[in-house]
């Protein structure tokens, strides 16, 4: 990649971009539909040869939009707010993934006549809905506060962490290994390991950084410190074999945690504007007309079935999960896409099969084109579809409707309502998997690390790498036991308070003594049997370099106990901050006092002739088509605050 040709299609590529958006801007058509279409009409498939001088550098470009518009969508999410969507997205994202992959096979083998191989792949193509699509059009259309998008994008990420799992199954039926149950197990029990190794860290460290920065009042430092967090996030997930985006995403949870979200989003958003375009102009420039054309009836068929059968699964999902009609049909509408996963899936069909001759890339590519364009009009029709539905909705269906939702709500209170010793012994437990789980993790960071090639820096380094990694190891593993220890004192409390009663006698004292004794010394076997675990792998070969690192670790061990038991406990406090800091956040909000002027306030009569006449709150939908809330209602003299969704006016 020459800087010239680089500089040439970066130029030709922003300027034709640019065209398209003061073209579709005029229109008031979704700019990203013409990038893509501006894409199509540069690309070499359209006109016989290449406009750009070298494709495969726009397409690296074009993967930092990825980047940028991830993060921003991270920016705009946090943990605790992904952790109250989790009774609708996960399970809404698992059944549209498994009936659309089954599909997708059904109709590759059924209708198209292929095998086995490509049918599955076909079925992996169509089953995610494209995040970064998402994330652009609602952007543009300004959604991005409507209640129904958090769903929808989480439901979409849900999807592409499904997807990685997906992707291990497919490709080890490819590789002639079958139903390979073990490779998607190892590659689902390495995507958690990466996701609750990258989220404890990401929230002990990047907020941290972030505010620490912020201090300083520098935007371009405050920038470069979000970015540099960000790409080793991505860097990270892609050695790992992840999607980029997933990493970039985390990056952005990362950043809502620390007090400046509004600064940092600001901050990024001309980077995601730019690369965004030429992520989205690189799609087009994938599309060969011609054989869309020759495959015209498949991609027809296709895009129409990914249409109807993914609206239709993530309107039942949503609606099983107890959210309204409107939402429900709102997230159908907007889910019924496929973006650049499918691209990935078909690429690696191509990579691993190497037929050439199949028209499969050209399919879906031609489907995902046609479901994108359509992805905007469906989203500004779900607003309208999603009232008629509730409109038009039988009354007795709407209140079975009702009735679930509140039976639902009901379940989940109820299994929420435990007694404190066993929310402190389920929270224990957690907190041991997340220790257990991040020594593992750094053990796996420290096994890389052990494998490169450190002679450019130091030979002597080189040839004692083992020995210093896994003596890392195991300081990491010792200041690990600290926390764990005050984790399974509370356990053992908890339990030993339940069993004995809780009374004040010796007996009581001395079953809860024991108890809590027995919880520490199971605790502390399984913290040795996976400290012996790791360092079977990772201690050295050399008995004396064995017994060397045996010395150290005790001499660490012994002497910087105290710095170490700080450090340990230090960590998850800031863990626990980290992940405390959005309710802290809104808690502060709720005490501060808001003024409203007096010409905020109508008062509206319902007559005798209004159709709002036995109407509910919710049904009327007033806050969505109006903008404007039911504070108060006054009847026979008497005035009710804050009216509930389902007060009938009369």
């Amino acid at each position: 990649m020459s800087e010239s040709a680089f500089l040439q299609d970066l130029a030709l590529i922003t300027a034709v971009a640019g065209f398209a958006a003061v073209l579709f801007t005029r229109l008031k058509w979704p700019k990203v539909i013409g990038y893509i279409l501006a894409g199509v009409l540069i690309s070499r498939h359209t006109w016989g040869v290449g406009v750009l001088a070298d494709e495969s550098s726009v397409q690296t470009i074009a993967q930092l939009g990825v980047v940028f518009l991830m993060l921003t969508l991270g920016l705009e999410f946090s943990a605790s707010g992904m952790k109250t969507l989790k009774n609708v997205t996960f399970p809404t994202a698992i059944f549209d993934t498994a009936v659309m992959t089954w599909i997708g096979y059904t109709i590759g083998r059924s209708m198209f006549g292929w095998q086995t191989v490509p049918s599955l792949f076909l079925g992996a193509a169509i089953c995610d809905s494209s995040t970064t699509l998402l994330a652009k059009i609602i952007g543009e259309m300004k959604w991005s506060s409507r209640p129904f998008v958090k769903y929808v994008i989480g439901t979409s990420i849900c999807e592409d962490m499904i997807c990685v799992g997906l992707i291990a199954l497919v490709a080890g039926v490819a590789n002639g290994g079958g139903m390979d149950f073990a490779a998607v197990g190892k590659s689902l029990g390495a995507l958690a390991v990466f996701l609750l190794a990258a989220t404890v860290f990401g929230l002990i460290l990047v907020p941290r950084a972030l505010s620490e920065v912020s201090r300083r009042g520098d935007d371009e430092m405050l920038l470069l410190t979000l970015l540099g967090c960000c790409f080793i996030v991505t860097l990270i997930a892609y050695r790992l074999k992840f999607s980029m985006a997933l990493g970039a995403f985390l990056a952005g949870v990362f950043g809502a945690s620390c007090g400046e979200r509004a600064k940092l989003h600001r901050l990024a958003e001309p980077l995601r504007t730019m690369f965004a375009a030429v992520f989205f102009v690189s799609i087009g420039l994938l599309v060969d007309i011609r054989v869309c054309f020759e495959n015209a009836f498949p991609i027809l068929l296709l895009s129409a079935v990914v249409v109807c059968a993914k609206a239709a699964n993530c309107f039942a999902g949503a609606l099983a999960c107890g959210e309204r009609l409107k939402t429900a049909v709102q997230m159908g509408f907007g889910l019924a896409q496929i973006g650049e996963f499918a691209y990935l899936v078909a690429l690696l069909y191509l990579s691993m099969s190497r037929d050439t001759s199949s028209p499969m890339y050209q399919i879906v590519v031609g489907v995902s084109l046609l479901t994108t364009v359509m992805n905007p009009l469906m989203l500004k029709l779900s607003d309208r579809a999603g009232d008629w539905a509730e409109r038009k909705c039988p009354e007795r269906i709407s209140r079975l409707l009702d009735a679930y939702r509140a039976a639902l709500v009901k379940f989940r209170t109820y299994s929420s309502s435990e007694s404190e010793a066993r929310r402190t012994v389920r929270a224990g437990v957690v907190e041991l998997g997340v220790i257990a789980t991040l020594e593992f993790a750094i053990a796996f960071a420290m096994s890389i690390l052990n494998g490169r090639d450190w002679s450019g820096m130091s030979v002597f380094f080189d040839g004692h790498k083992r020995f210093v990694f896994c003596l890392a190891t195991n300081v990491f593993s010792v200041a690990m036991f600290v926390p764990a220890v005050a984790v399974s004192r509370r356990i053992g409390a908890a339990i030993g308070d339940t069993l004995a009663g809780g009374g004040g006698t010796r007996w009581h004292q001395a079953a809860g003594g024991m108890v809590r004794l027995v919880v520490l010394v199971a605790v502390a076997v399984l913290f040795v049997l996976e400290l012996l675990m790791i360092n079977v792998n990772l201690a050295p070969s050399e008995p004396w370099a064995r017994w060397f690192v045996a010395a150290s670790f005790v001499a660490v061990a012994v002497f910087g106990w105290r710095f170490i038991a700080k450090a340990g406990n230090r960590a998850m406090n800031l863990l626990s901050e980290a992940l405390d800091a959005d309710r802290r956040a809104a808690a502060g909000d709720e005490t501060r006092s808001l003024t409203i002027p007096p010409d905020s306030f109508r008062r509206v009569v319902i007559g005798e002739s209004s159709p709002a006449i036995g109407e509910t709150v919710v049904s009327l939908n007033i806050r969505a088509k109006t903008g404007a809330s039911v504070v108060s209602l006054e009847r026979d003299g008497e005035t009710m605050g804050n009216p509930g969704p389902e007060t009938r006016f009369r």
